[in-house]
């Protein structure tokens, strides 16, 4: 075997879950080295076996992961793995027929790489113009496109710095391949980090992956030949969604560099945070317009962040 392709699912919803399954069904590499382990994580709602059939590829099954959170459904996948590269795939990501292919072309010419990613590409549910706000907060959604060079990490600790630096062409979650090797330690090491439980909006559980992953040793890499479309439904697209994702995101990403030694940000005090909230309101003209707001609610969680950090 040499692909297990993980998929966490909460809840899903049955025609994005059913164009991820196509997706994986249609990836040029030989079915008989892929396998599909859909991990389903604490779900009240989920498809039946017939369903899944219709759509997964030949080799499927589903995991039962009882506890909520993605960080548990990520490690329920890979403890079942039997491939020698894993692959992170959401329940609304649409792999390119080739990803698997050109993963493994990544994998076999640069040994020390130990998790590759690419574009994530946009298909929104209702359409986003070009000139719109929203699109300053894309990256927040998981959607990139660096470009079309290839791009390698060289060591997680730079010359002369006290602290690690996060790579900032690192793999996103979504899509995000793996060699099963370089993904032990964090497999086994217990993490404090926050990461998307059901409708929270935390995300850090892909940097901790990847901190992880480089400070044993291995490094990271883009590659442009890694393509997947993002489904993206209209209420992540909203004014209070976006709030909440860019809150959530920020404060979880203080979190997680605190904990790997990567953070240029002191902790602050605990009674200093809503000074500095309200200080911050003013500093992003936040009443300005939704852009504003959403920018000031990123710096809300960043605070926040910063003091939890210390105490946990």
């Amino acid at each position: 075997m040499r692909f297990s392709i993980i998929l966490p699912t909460h809840n899903p919803d049955t025609e994005r879950l059913r164009r991820t399954l196509l997706g994986l069904r249609a990836q040029t590499i030989s079915s008989e080295n892929i396998e599909v382990l859909i991990v389903d994580n604490a779900s009240t709602r989920f498809p039946s076996a017939e369903s899944l059939a219709a759509s997964a590829p030949a080799k499927f099954s589903v995991i039962h992961e009882p506890q909520l959170g993605l960080t548990h459904a990520r490690q329920a996948g890979l403890r079942a793995a039997k491939g020698e590269f894993a692959v992170f795939v959401d329940d609304d990501n649409v792999l390119a027929p080739n990803y698997l292919e050109e993963a493994t072309k990544g994998f076999l010419r640069l040994p020390r790489v130990g998790a590759l990613g690419g574009k994530s590409l946009p298909e929104f549910s209702t359409p986003v113009a070009a000139d719109d706000w929203r699109r300053e907060f894309f990256p927040l959604l998981a959607l990139r496109d660096l470009g079309d060079a290839e791009l390698v990490s060289q060591g997680l600790l730079p010359l002369n710095s006290p602290i690690n630096s996060y790579p900032t062409f690192a793999p996103i979650g979504a899509g995000m391949a793996l060699r099963i090797e370089a993904v032990q330690t964090w497999l086994t090491t217990k993490s404090n980090v926050s990461d998307r439980r059901g409708d929270a909006l935390t995300s850090a559980g892909d940097n901790d992956i990847v901190l992880s992953i480089m400070k044993a040793g291995w490094e990271v890499g883009y590659f442009p030949t890694l393509t997947l479309t993002h489904l993206i439904p209209s209420h992540r697209v909203t004014t209070g969604y976006l709030c909440r994702l860019n809150r959530g995101i920020q404060k979880s990403w203080i979190e997680v560099l605190t904990a790997h030694n990567a953070s240029p940000w002191p902790t602050v005090p605990a009674w200093t945070v809503p000074l500095r909230q309200l200080k911050a309101w003013f500093t992003y003209h936040a009443w300005k317009d939704p852009a504003a707001h959403v920018r000031w609610q990123g710096a809300c969680g960043h605070f926040e962040g910063r003091v939890l950090h210390r105490s946990s």
